[in-house]
């Protein structure tokens, strides 16, 4: 973009500041319009739209991993002993002087 077309863009968003400072209700209630129009396009998506879907059913059943449990089982076991180990260990005192 050339330096007239910024400047005549630059314009044309001064103008359109002015004359919506200017209107000031009718720039609020267009405002507040396109807002409506957005809150129903989400409401519309994301309820209305999400009832009328039909739930996918799985034909096979939802199957216990019983070995991957095991090890979470045995990762928080060693996290839970190594994080009571802390409360037994004495740090020195950084501040205290002899």
């Amino acid at each position: 973009m050339s330096k007239e077309n910024l400047r005549k863009l630059k314009d044309k968003l001064s103008k359109f500041g002015r004359i919506s400072a200017e209107h000031a209700f009718l720039s609020f209630l267009v405002l507040a319009f396109i807002a409506l129009l957005i809150g129903g396009c989400l409401f519309y998506q994301y309820s209305i739209l999400v009832q009328r879907a039909e739930p996918q059913i799985t034909q096979e059943p939802i199957q216990f991993k019983e070995k991957l449990y095991q090890k979470i089982l045995a990762e928080w076991q060693k996290r839970g002993e190594r994080f009571e180990g802390t409360r037994t260990k004495e740090y020195p005192d950084p501040f205290k002087i002899d």
